[in-house]
């Protein structure tokens, strides 16, 4: 496949991956949740440590979220992987894991924790757009793509993502889906906007983020239009989420 092209998500995330890589060290409660087994509701499926180390202390519920353990024979997909920390969670109850990212360099740390951590299985890791997978349709049966979405503009890109990640789920399967929302203490809003947030290098070096802030209706509908079925939806820790099939 052609390397994406160059665009400002991926010039920041190359520009900054050694020192963001490096603050990203464990997966969100969240993704824990919904990658456990057996549980009806996410709450049962936090760990307690993982539930204290949310800032202020609050829970987030992902409801619905549901996957067969055991056998390890599915496949996961991590859209925006980073540096890994989710494919790594998703090898733990998958075969097969896929990581997408489009900044080399950020694929270069999660090779390199892939490595260090002895991930097994280990993932295959590919430099991609979101809105432009690299992965079979109908072929995923278990995904994440959490903190990724709000990257991309405009709306046209981040709904084909949707589209996208939708294509490539198997029928059964699901997949956790999140942005940055109004909610977010960040913020004062009521509607979605665009945005820059800093992020700031060792040294004093700022560098500019571009965030698509969700409010969440604006994120069911964008979800709908994609295609992808709504499992369920909930707001919190200033970020929406949905648990989303292929049956839209």
């Amino acid at each position: 496949m052609d390397e994406p092209t160059e665009t400002p998500v991926k010039r920041t995330y190359d520009r900054i991956a050694e020192h963001f890589a490096s603050t990203r060290a464990y997966p969100w409660p969240e993704v824990t949740a919904f990658l456990r087994p057996g549980a009806d509701d996410a709450v049962s499926r936090l760990d307690a440590d993982a539930t204290d180390a949310l800032a202020g202390g609050a829970v987030p519920v992902v409801a619905g979220a549901t996957q067969d353990g055991g056998d390890r024979s599915g496949v996961g997909l991590d859209i925006g992987c980073g540096n890994g920390r989710h494919a790594e969670s998703l090898s733990a109850v998958v075969g097969r894991v896929v990581g997408v990212d489009v900044s080399a360099e950020l694929l270069a740390t999660a090779r390199q924790r892939a490595e260090e951590r002895r991930t097994d299985p280990r993932p295959h890791l590919i430099q991609a757009d979101a809105s432009s997978l690299p992965v079979g349709s109908n072929t995923v049966d278990i995904a994440v793509y959490v903190a990724t979405l709000h990257h991309l503009r405009p709306r046209s890109r981040r709904v084909a993502s949707l589209s996208e990640l939708s294509r490539v789920l198997a029928p059964g399967g699901r997949a956790l889906v999140s942005a940055w929302a109004t909610a977010h203490d960040r913020f004062d809003a009521d509607s979605g906007f665009d945005t820059t947030v800093p992020w700031t290098l060792p040294g004093g070096e700022s560098v500019p983020r571009f965030y698509h802030i969700y409010d969440p209706a604006e994120f069911a509908a964008d979800i709908r239009d994609s295609g992808l079925g709504v499992v369920a939806t909930t707001v919190s820790s200033g970020n929406c989420y949905a648990v989303v099939d292929p049956d839209g």
